[in-house]
């Protein structure tokens, strides 16, 4: 579960870092993608623990609300699902009506 949580915040992270501000972003990256602990974070920006603590889990669910309304990673991971089973019907050497049928799915994502 923990792994799953890290690479969900880590994709929507890369889909929304633009619409943080400059201390959630340098939080965000210290905690989930340099793997640093709230403590080591707390002490190179002179603050406490808890602020720390507060301050990605603030942003974690703005983050969440961001995919809520815009819906960036679902859609990325609805293009990659197509993606893949384009790839398996050329290799499996499907009919052209299939693998435009996948064509128009992707088309409709965009």
């Amino acid at each position: 579960m923990l792994l799953e949580k890290t690479t969900r915040m880590n994709f929507l992270f890369d889909f929304y870092q633009a619409l943080l501000t400059e201390k959630q972003r340098s939080y965000m990256q210290l905690y989930y993608l340099d793997d640093l602990s709230l403590g080591e974070i707390a002490e190179s920006y002179g603050v406490s623990r808890q602020a720390v603590y507060d301050n990605i889990r603030r942003t974690e669910a703005m983050l969440e609300e961001y995919e809520e309304k815009l819906q960036l990673l679902s859609k990325f991971k609805n293009r990659q699902q197509i993606v893949a089973d384009l790839t398996t019907a050329i290799d499996a050497d499907s009919s052209r009506e299939e693998v435009m049928r996948y064509i128009e799915q992707l088309k409709q994502w965009d």
